[in-house]
């Protein structure tokens, strides 16, 4: 098969939600109607002990949640696919954020009963900037919920999008019994779910038009589909691929990812709509998937998915050219030429050695602390420059040692480790090696590393919050930094760059430290800094 052919075949897409609005368990539903298991096991099955495929961390089999992105690879229909499941908890916006930068389309859950949450339009946001498709499923329509016109009219007054049903839910609120295909004009109605969602749903399917339905159905129910697609058809968006591309169009389906109802015809006409790994940009210019360089970039990094080993993988996304099992590559951020041995693919922990991949795909590759978030990777002598990912400004910090100075060791190298993989942020408290500041968006992320440092590295911490909530990063424009004033109650710390950072109680106490040193720029972020000219 040709590069081209591999190209089209391949779909790279994230799934995005609000927590509990049921992403993960779609996502194993994806894999069971695709082949890649065989018996879902949902988080939330009464009858099930077994955790969802895609939650691979212990502290997510506990909590029922997804706190760190997971990469689930299989092959549905001559379909190469790559889910990137993502956490739909806002505390870990940041980890979510650079998975959608490997993604070339997204799938945003919504819960019918709930409608657009605060995550769901952060997330949305993100999408919207980064200008991919967005695809929209309506889930649990097994529960009473919103009518799904209100639902339309919530996504263009809140997200600012238009929706175009790519289905419709056949019933009454609350007890739908199947969904009406308008692509095709077709009709699918399922059998009541008795598995709790662990076996692929039986259902009978034709056109909308033959006898039997109106048999099956009562007639209020088969009366309110007929006017519901006579609205939709004469006053309703139409079907636009390139208003889709451009992300002011969402294809909408209906569906409950806990009972497999809807499931399948949402994967077909997804892998029919959603769009081949596309080109990407980069500081020399434009990166065509098909091109004959093999190019990469890392956004994610994982440490100790393998707790007997303590291993580190690292996550890159292909974006050009074929990959081969052991080729040189140049790490264009050190200009160290890497061997890449024993690249793997996955499915949540399970791993397969491969042999090649191609764009789209997602593979990972053992690494000793060379790369990091964000890198770059080539082949050829042709530089390539990936930009860096955005940094999100922390809101929370914590002062935090191990309580064992025997265990200092250890607590180094989790902390560099769980830096690189940008569990959170963490900063060196000028002048003092025993503790770390870590900076976090949510409460969430302190507990987690606590978590992970007392059962990956045996480390027992101490954490001590600091009452900072702002922090600036300082371009001193030539000056010292002992020439800052009035920040007494501020601390200063450096970045894992090395990046001069002022942490402030509050934004009042921003303005004010800023408005008395005009001869220094205080960026929100480091990605606005400029080389000082004592730099140069």
């Amino acid at each position: 098969m040709s590069l081209v052919d591999e190209v089209n075949n391949r779909r790279t897409f994230a799934i995005i939600s609000h927590p509990d609005a049921g992403k993960t368990t779609l996502t194993e539903k994806l894999l069971l109607y695709g082949g890649a298991i065989h018996l879902a096991g949902s988080v939330k099955a009464r009858k099930t002990t077994k955790h969802a495929v895609s939650d691979w961390m212990e502290i997510e089999k506990q909590r029922g949640i997804s706190v760190t992105s997971s990469v689930l690879q299989f092959d549905y229909e001559g379909h190469h696919i790559n889910i990137l499941d993502t956490p739909g908890h806002q505390d870990f916006s940041e980890d979510t954020y650079r998975t959608l930068m490997a993604a070339d389309s997204a799938v945003m859950l919504i819960d019918v009963a709930k409608g657009v949450e605060a995550q769901t339009k952060k997330l949305f946001r993100v999408c919207r900037e980064r200008g991919i498709p967005i695809f929209t499923f309506v889930n649990k329509i097994d529960h009473f919920g919103r009518n799904p016109f209100e639902l339309m009219d919530e996504l263009e007054q809140i997200l600012g999008i238009h929706a175009y049903p790519m289905n419709w839910p056949i019933g009454i609120n609350g007890s739908y019994q199947g969904i009406y295909d308008r692509t095709n004009a077709s009709i699918e109605l399922f059998e009541k779910d008795t598995s709790h969602g662990q076996h692929k749903l039986a259902s009978t399917k034709g056109a909308a038009d033959d006898p039997v339905f109106k048999t099956l159905l009562e007639d209020d129910v088969h009366q309110s589909l007929i006017d519901d697609i006579e609205l939709l058809d004469e006053a309703g968006d139409t079907l636009d691929m390139e208003k889709i591309k451009n992300g002011q169009l969402t294809p909408m389906f209906f569906g409950s990812a806990m009972t497999n109802f809807g499931v399948k015809p949402f994967l077909e006409k997804f892998l029919e709509m959603a769009p081949k790994p596309q080109p990407r940009t980069c500081q020399e210019g434009i990166i065509e998937p098909t091109a004959d360089q093999f190019t990469s970039f890392v956004f994610k990094i994982q440490a100790n998915m393998n707790p007997q080993h303590h291993d580190r993988i690292v996550f890159m996304r292909i974006c050009s050219g074929t990959f081969e099992r052991g080729m040189s590559v140049t790490h264009r951020q050190s200009g160290k030429i890497l061997r890449l041995m024993q690249p793997q693919q996955f499915l949540a922990t399970e791993r397969t050695i491969i042999d090649d991949a191609y764009p789209g795909d997602i593979i990972g590759v053992f690494d000793n602390g060379t790369m990091g978030v964000g890198d770059t990777l080539y082949s050829g002598k042709k530089k390539v420059t990936f930009k860096d990912f955005p940094t999100f400004p922390p809101e929370l910090f914590a002062r935090i040692r191990a309580k064992d100075s025997m265990k200092r060791k250890q607590f180094l190298k989790g902390m560099t480790q769980l830096a690189q993989e940008g569990a959170v942020q963490i900063y060196e408290n000028l002048g003092s090696m025993e503790s770390y500041i870590v900076g976090a968006v949510g409460q969430l992320q302190f507990e987690v590393l606590e978590y992970r440092l007392k059962h990956e590295y045996g480390v027992d911490l101490e954490m001590n919050t600091l009452p900072f909530t702002v922090a600036r990063w300082i371009q001193t424009n030539g000056h010292d930094y002992k020439d800052l004033k009035n920040i007494d109650s501020a601390m200063l710390a450096k970045d894992h760059k090395q990046r001069v950072v002022l942490l402030i109680a509050n934004e009042w106490q921003t303005n004010w430290i800023i408005e008395r040193n005009p001869d220094f720029t205080f960026c929100t972020t480091p990605d606005e800094l400029t080389l000082d000219p004592q730099e140069e």
